[in-house]
């Protein structure tokens, strides 16, 4: 006997709301049929999936790994029912893209702006996530695509380069440094490097860079975004890497900080469109990335 569609349905319902009451609502049924099939589920798994009792259906690990199987399986589901959507274009239906919070409002304006007019039957679910969040939301089926920094290594993963995204060095209006045209990485020695939280990836850069330039990375004030570490700089607390997305958007002449490129291009990021190896929407996918690589240019 295999489970239904219905009940991989109801049991990441369960998952997401933590709840039967609120798990059966969001689906639309009667909390007694909805608690019956989760029992069915459990009968054919051999075990709880969660805990009951002190008001709150916690997970248990059989339930995430359930979960997230069921995931997988209804996002092939919808990949092949849109199949029958998609037209030549292969823009259509639906897509759910997971972006980094470092590039979505530096780039998905321009390019929702550009599917609206080319592809008006296409609609794109926007959720924003840290980067290795995205990566496991992507493998269980909660995402279709995600936008991201390279590298990501994952066998199961197709990735698709996009673009070499320049640095600027970010610093304060009186900063010494502003007197250069372009910064070389021994300009930064003895100096202290702003960072984004460890989860970002521009923060292995960060590193990277202050023990190649002999400079020290500021620990103690690491950001949670790229206006932080913006403003941080234009204190004066220190040197930020900003990317060139953020600063042909957010940094104006007359501002309170400096933006200064490094010479010959030397520091960037990479930026991919990233899907599961063997996805039934490739085509789309391929589609979404060439848009993107336009939007950016």
């Amino acid at each position: 006997m295999q489970p239904t569609l219905r009940q991989l349905r109801y049991l990441i319902a369960l998952g997401d709301h933590a709840s039967f009451t609120r798990g059966a609502a969001a689906v639309g049924v009667s909390q007694p049929s909805f608690s019956q099939q989760i029992q069915l589920v459990e009968r054919l798994l051999g075990g709880r999936v969660v805990e009951r009792g002190g008001g709150k259906a916690v997970l248990t690990p059989l339930g995430r790994d359930a979960v997230a199987g069921a995931r997988r399986v209804l996002a092939e589901v919808a990949a092949f029912e849109a199949l029958a959507e998609r037209r030549d274009d292969a823009l259509s239906g639906t897509i759910r893209l997971g972006v980094s919070p470092t590039l979505g409002p530096y780039i998905l304006p321009q390019l929702v702006a550009r599917l609206h007019s080319t592809s008006p039957d296409l609609r794109v679910h926007v959720r924003e996530g840290l980067p290795n969040m995205l990566v496991e939301l992507l493998a269980d089926g909660t995402h279709d695509v995600i936008l991201v920094q390279l590298p990501i290594e994952d066998r199961g993963l197709h990735v698709e380069r996009l673009f070499r995204e320049p640095l600027y060095v970010a610093m304060a209006a009186d900063d010494p440094l502003g007197a250069r045209a372009m910064i070389v990485e021994g300009d930064l020695a003895g100096r202290g490097l702003l960072t984004l939280q460890p989860q970002y990836r521009m923060s292995d850069q960060v590193a990277v860079l202050a023990e190649q330039a002999g400079a020290h990375v500021l620990r103690d004030y690491e950001g949670t975004s790229l206006d932080a570490i913006r403003q941080m700089a234009g204190m004066g607390m220190g040197l930020a890497l900003l990317p060139h997305l953020y600063v042909r958007q957010e940094v104006r002449g007359g501002a309170d900080v400096m933006v200064r490129p490094f010479a010959g291009g030397r520091h960037y990021r990479e930026i991919g469109l990233v899907w599961r190896a063997g996805a039934g929407r490739a085509p789309a996918f391929g589609t979404l990335a060439a848009l993107l690589r336009e939007v950016a240019e």
